[in-house]
């Protein structure tokens, strides 16, 4: 790939990326900042699949001791304690809840047609996805658009070089 930073071609290593300040950063020449964020991506692929792999280990390693921990205080979602010689491990094993969407809402018009409040029992999000919104006539625009609140987003950079330079 043209204009791609070579591990040979290093300048900015990922502790003088850390050890800098805003404006520092801000001050390098667009290479160095080129090299910075593909410093920085490398980085974090690396560090991410290392977690990936480091947490398979240590549930190939745990994950049994630890869920027969759960079991025998009762429990089939925790957290457990368990040591590995002086290694004292938490596992923790969260609930992971999820509803059908379809049959709650049968169930919220049963118990609206019931004449009970349906904020009682279920939690209730409405939202508007935004290309329906962007495509509906102005008129119906208007009238949302007091419950409708825009706010930016977190900004993200991109850098590449002049596919023309080398």
């Amino acid at each position: 790939m043209k204009g791609a930073v070579t591990m040979t071609d290093l300048t900015i290593f990922p502790a003088d990326i850390a050890e800098m300040s805003v404006s520092q950063l801000a001050q390098l020449t667009p290479a160095q900042k080129l090299e910075v964020d593909v410093n920085l991506e490398k980085a974090i692929a690396w560090l991410k699949q290392a977690r990936t792999k480091f947490d398979a280990a240590l549930k190939q390693c745990y994950e049994e001791q630890a869920k027969a921990a759960l079991l025998e205080s009762g429990r089939d979602f925790g957290t457990a304690h368990i040591s590995d010689g002086s290694l004292r491990i938490k596992f923790e094993l969260p609930k992971k809840i999820s509803w059908d969407q379809k049959q709650l809402g049968e169930i919220a018009e049963r118990v609206v047609a019931s004449g009970e409040q349906v904020k009682s029992y279920i939690d209730i999000k409405l939202s508007v996805s935004e290309s329906r919104y962007t495509n509906w006539p102005p008129a119906l625009q208007q009238q949302f658009s007091t419950a409708r609140t825009v706010e930016p987003g977190k900004p993200t950079f991109t850098l590449s070089t002049d596919p023309l330079e080398s």
